[in-house]
């Protein structure tokens, strides 16, 4: 069970409005689909969302599809206590076909105390061919008073009878300033901080509170500053920077972010942002338009003696990689594509 969801109402969930009037509206007409299927990149509130659904589908007490907030099932939702709710989740890195008819056993009985018995899925694009296959027998004969919802980034990821099967709900990114203000207002942080933080969590406010520990302002700037230099680095200097996900930084860095595997989605996301921002400064954008808003004179200086074809180039290669790493165990033959070919990209001959 994902502990690490804070639970909210609908009224609390931000950047989602459209998405709970949908839902509300669903509610409002007694005409509950089977399966759900909330489609979005992480943190921008798929599961919470799920939550505040279980509580709006069996409350007791509830007014124009809002729960009260205080009978015995919305309190039992909250504590992720609720009998009728079930969590579905990776065992290891897949999803396997025993979860799935692990389910199929609990939905042949009827929910314990609620209306709805609300099973949710997480990261369903996990699911291994025999799972998915079983789960889709689900759906073409789905229990009474049993709603499935599925959570995925990708709806390609799945197939296609899945998710023909299931009311697709799409969760968009939050705005830059919803974040910034919740972070502020929540997480006491520093308004120029926030603002930074919440420009560079691409619209995910998951992710932007996991970046306001302080190690990952650190890393950030690690990041950067590693990416400024390399291409003065060695072909076997780069191949060791390419390596550095595993171990962390040098001993002789000054930044104390300790050891162990590094988050490489975030890694690159860092990247992508910071020559998203080289190519805007090389085409004079409002610094408004900037996400490393801190590093605004480092990008006038540097963006200069680049191409814009080899900052569009690393750009998408940066964000090739992202997708690559979701795809495939070999981070390492990633991480070394990604440095040699932006190192050849920034190098000052191909920018003459």
């Amino acid at each position: 069970m994902p502990n690490q969801t804070v639970f909210k109402p609908f009224s609390e969930i931000i950047g989602q409005e459209q998405t709970i009037r949908f839902l509300k509206g669903v509610m409002a007409r007694g005409k509950i689909p089977h399966a759900y299927l909330f489609a979005g990149i992480p943190g921008i509130g798929k599961t919470t969302t799920a939550l505040a659904l279980t509580q709006a589908l069996n409350c007791k007490e509830q007014v124009n599809e809002e729960p009260c907030g205080q009978c015995q099932t919305c309190r039992q939702v909250k504590s992720r206590n609720f009998p009728d709710l079930v969590f579905i989740e990776s065992d290891g890195q897949n999803i396997k076909i025993e979860q799935i008819r692990d389910l199929n056993r609990i939905l042949s009985f009827k929910p314990v105390s609620g209306r709805y018995r609300v099973s949710i899925i997480l990261q369903a694009e996990v699911l291994t061919d025999e799972a998915a296959n079983s789960l889709l027998k689900i759906l073409e004969e789905p229990p009474p008073n049993n709603v499935i919802i599925l959570n995925v980034t990708e709806p390609l990821a799945l197939f296609p009878t899945i998710v023909s099967r299931c009311q697709k709900v799409l969760f968009r990114p939050i705005p830059a300033p919803a974040i910034a203000s919740w972070l502020t207002s929540y997480q006491s942080l520093e308004r120029d901080k926030a603002h930074v933080l919440a420009k560079i969590s691409e619209g995910s406010l998951g992710k932007a509170i996991r970046m306001c520990e302080d190690r990952f302002i650190k890393m950030r700037e690690y990041l950067i500053s590693r990416l400024i230099q390399l291409p003065g680095l060695s072909s076997e200097e780069a191949l060791e920077m390419a390596l550095e996900h595993k171990r962390g930084p040098r001993e002789s860095d000054s930044y104390e972010m300790g050891k162990g595997e590094w988050d490489l989605l975030d890694w690159l996301g860092i990247w992508k942002s910071w020559y998203r921002d080289l190519l805007l400064t090389k085409l004079q954008c409002p610094a408004d338009f900037l996400i490393n808003v801190d590093f605004s004179q480092k990008l006038k200086n540097i963006s200069r003696h680049l191409k814009i074809e080899n900052l569009i180039e690393s750009f998408h290669i940066v964000d090739r990689s992202q997708r690559d790493l979701l795809q495939t165990r070999n981070v390492d033959l990633v991480m070394e594509h990604t440095i040699l070919s932006l190192r050849r990209l920034a190098s000052p001959e191909n920018n003459r």
